[in-house]
């Protein structure tokens, strides 16, 4: 029997349209593995609901290897080691995987290229991140232009269908086992809203695209509706490779009705890459001037209101509650809520992506640095700042009467006129106050913009 070839697992949790595993397949014997690796992240290791999320997925995966004639191997460390370690145990000579972005792992690929025979594959995006380029062979930073660039090269690949079956080596290197890892929370279980709402693993990725499919021409008019569930959900599954995105494309594009503008929305997750393959450290330094010399507010007590959905601001807590309930938040509230967090409260967006970091089911570095600097004004592609977003107009715009009584239910006996912003007289005992009134709060932060321009000026 020829040596094992050993695939090594990350964001892309599937047997289908997964280049690794084909390639490897084709080789000879694997061993596929996944490893938690909380070092080489450090600061950046899986917050809490990707940390549920990723225990049902591997569990998913690893029967859908078995039913291949494989197992999944478990194990935990620095990736390069274990890596390096699992090669000497099994006499493997080749390590295959899918090309991550991050910077964490792209030093880790670099380690293990040091050691090991690596060979990395391009399938998590619509294109390689890095191979979308401007005339004279630069990157994008701006995305219309990069979207424009990306969509020329569209459609993506057929993707490839999973193989009919996976060699297995001679014999089977030891492997830690799920429970063991401790993913899932204990005490207390705050995983029911979760379980309720999300099928993770390869199945419920299909599931959910196939529902979607039905609805994706209509996707315009309904994406912004809280109450309306217009958009595709799925983001998890897209983050953790359960589905790739060419599958997603292929599936949606002939469409027709305004399934453009989804399609816009997937280009928008390679953007995103473009943008940490520029700038590593994205997510924790600004992009534009003035925001180093910004007079942040550091209020503990309003941080922790926004977090727990006690802002005054229905929509903005309805979406908070949700996010803690379900991991996940309707996009639209997601853009009110962080403008809220950085215009109303004039506090820091790296405490708000920091938060989305722990508490999102599809907590991505590139998409939520990116976006989160986008709100913020601060980014290479920004809204500016001072288009400041008015959440109780945003509330009846978008008709978030129904999405508020079903997050915010001391709310529910109110009428749709006063439910988004209710009145005196008619406000729930127990419902808070607002933090700060809508005009205070955009004063409040043009004068701040003024002065960090001024001191930037002064400096």
């Amino acid at each position: 029997m020829s040596s094992p070839v050993i695939v090594w697992l990350r964001r892309d949790l599937r047997l289908s349209d997964q280049p690794a595993i084909a390639e490897a397949a084709r080789k000879g014997p694997v061993i596929p593995v996944y490893i938690l690796d909380d070092e080489t992240p450090r600061h950046r290791a899986m917050g809490a609901a990707s940390r549920w999320w990723l225990h049902h997925s591997l569990d998913k995966l690893g029967a859908a290897l078995n039913d291949k004639g494989s197992r999944l191997i478990l194990r935990r460390g620095r990736a390069d080691e274990v890596l390096a370690q699992l090669a000497e145990e099994t006499g493997a000579q080749e390590v295959h995987a899918l090309h991550h972005y991050e910077p964490w792992w792209r030093n880790a690929e670099k380690a293990v290229g040091k050691t090991l025979t690596l060979c990395l594959h391009h399938g998590n995006y619509l294109a390689p991140p890095g191979s979308v380029t401007t005339g004279s062979g630069g990157l994008y930073k701006i995305y219309t232009p990069f979207w424009r660039a990306l969509r020329e090269r569209m459609p993506p690949h057929e993707p490839e269908r999973r193989p009919q079956k996976i060699a297995a080596p001679a014999r089977w290197p030891a492997s830690d086992t799920l429970s063991e890892w401790g993913l899932l929370p204990k005490k207390p279980d705050w995983a029911d809203g979760l379980r309720d709402m999300w099928e993770p693993g390869e199945e419920g990725a299909r599931k959910r695209l196939r529902a979607f499919v039905e609805e994706a021409s209509a996707y315009e008019g309904q994406r912004n509706l809280p109450g309306v569930e217009g958009t595709s959900m799925l983001s998890p599954h897209l983050h953790f490779g359960e589905v790739s995105p060419a599958q997603v494309w292929q599936a949606v594009a002939d469409a027709g009705g305004s399934v453009a503008t989804f399609l816009g929305e997937l280009g928008w997750r390679d953007y995103a890459q473009n943008v940490i393959l520029q700038y590593p450290d994205y997510a924790g330094r600004y992009a534009r001037d003035p925001f180093g010399d910004f007079p942040w507010r550091r209020s503990r007590r309003d941080l922790e209101a926004w977090k727990q959905g006690r802002t005054g601001y229905p929509i903005v807590d309805a979406g908070m509650r949700q996010l803690w309930h379900t991991g996940w938040m309707h996009n639209r509230v997601r853009m009110i809520a962080a403008s809220f967090l950085i215009k109303h409260l004039l506090i820091d967006w790296r405490e708000g992506e920091q938060w989305f970091w722990d508490t999102l089911v599809d907590a991505d570095y590139g998409n939520n640095a990116v976006n989160w600097q986008w709100t913020a004004g601060s980014g290479v592609d920004a809204n500016m700042f001072v288009r400041i977003m008015a959440p109780l107009t945003q509330s009846e715009k978008f008709d978030a009467a129904a999405y508020i009584r079903e997050w915010v239910p001391e709310l529910a006996d109110l009428s749709d006129a006063d439910i988004h912003d209710p009145p005196p007289g008619k406000r729930p005992k127990g419902y808070p106050e607002k933090l700060i009134e809508h005009r205070d709060a955009r004063e409040r932060a043009l004068s701040a913009w003024q002065q960090a321009k001024a001191e930037q000026g002064a400096g």
